[in-house]
């Protein structure tokens, strides 16, 4: 389903479940990469199974027999970071990329509510991490409520953000939305401070095609979401510098941050949710 159809729904609620179900419906045998320890893996009913393990629900919505495989249940805490300066309100054909943000976290949290994971949301704002919904009772409806009405502003002020304590006795996992556009190594010195043998980090890149590809024509006037400063160019001109720098920059961070316990997923605007998720958890590449 794509990130404008599940805007328009207008229900992050209803718009995570609906990602859910649909991943559900197209991993097939997959191990799972993060929430929880395993996928909940969904097969054909065959001849000898036993129909209680036939998922009804699922069927009312599918129209097919599927057989739950397993489900592990981990109560791993996992822990979501959404980027809240002003770049995330950067828009392309109508879906903004705080808006994917929301969506994409949300679905994560539905997932991992499924698997009873232990569940927080925070917010990377002026510099600072703040913490938006502690783990506890109710956390994934108050993660979707908060997630419904953040909003993104300014710059990230160039101090050294620090991260409420990690756990000591369990595994924890970490899941980064944002565009991880940094003026010096912002971003970088957060994740390397952080990142460890029980501190898995996923970092999702949202970014949009334009953003990498700059297939634009005529006078445009560009302003940054976080400086609000403004400047007129024609886009032909500058073509061809834009694109080399824009690859110059995504391959140095790929290299740089191909440090243990820590993962990369690249994600553009017009790249279907539930693809981005099967990605995540399958492992493999977009």
């Amino acid at each position: 389903m794509l990130a404008t159809d599940l805007i328009r729904l207008n229900n992050l609620q209803l718009a995570s479940k609906l990602v859910s179900d649909e991943l559900m419906l197209g991993i097939q045998a997959s191990r799972r990469s993060g929430v929880g320890t395993e996928f909940e893996q969904y097969r054909h009913y065959e001849p000898g199974d036993d129909p209680k393990r036939i998922d009804w629900k699922l069927f009312a919505r599918s129209g097919h027999h599927l057989v739950r495989e397993s489900a592990t249940e981990s109560n791993q805490q996992i822990r979501l970071l959404l980027d809240l300066s002003g770049s995330m309100n950067y828009e392309e054909a109508g879906v903004s990329r705080l808006n994917y943000a929301r969506i994409l976290l949300a679905s994560l949290a539905y997932l991992a509510y499924r698997q009873n994971d232990l569940l927080s949301l925070y917010g990377l704002q002026n510099g600072d991490v703040e913490t938006l919904v502690p783990a506890g009772k109710q956390a994934f409806l108050k993660i979707l409520g908060t997630l419904e009405t953040v909003q993104a502003s300014g710059a990230w002020v160039i101090k050294q953000p620090s991260f409420p304590e990690f756990s000591r006795k369990q595994s924890e996992l970490l899941i980064i939305a944002s565009d991880f556009l940094q003026v010096n190594d912002e971003w970088l010195k957060l994740i390397q401070s952080v990142a460890g043998p029980r501190r898995e980090i996923v970092i999702f890149q949202i970014l949009g095609d334009n953003e990498i590809d700059f297939n634009l024509n005529g006078f445009y006037l560009f302003r940054d979401l976080e400086t609000g400063r403004e400047i007129e160019l024609q886009a032909d001109a500058v073509r061809d510098t834009v694109r080399q720098a824009a690859l110059d920059y995504l391959k140095t961070l790929e290299e740089t941050l191909q440090i243990p316990h820590v993962r990369l997923i690249r994600v553009r605007l017009s790249d279907p949710m539930a693809r981005v998720l099967s990605a995540f958890l399958t492992g493999k590449k977009l």
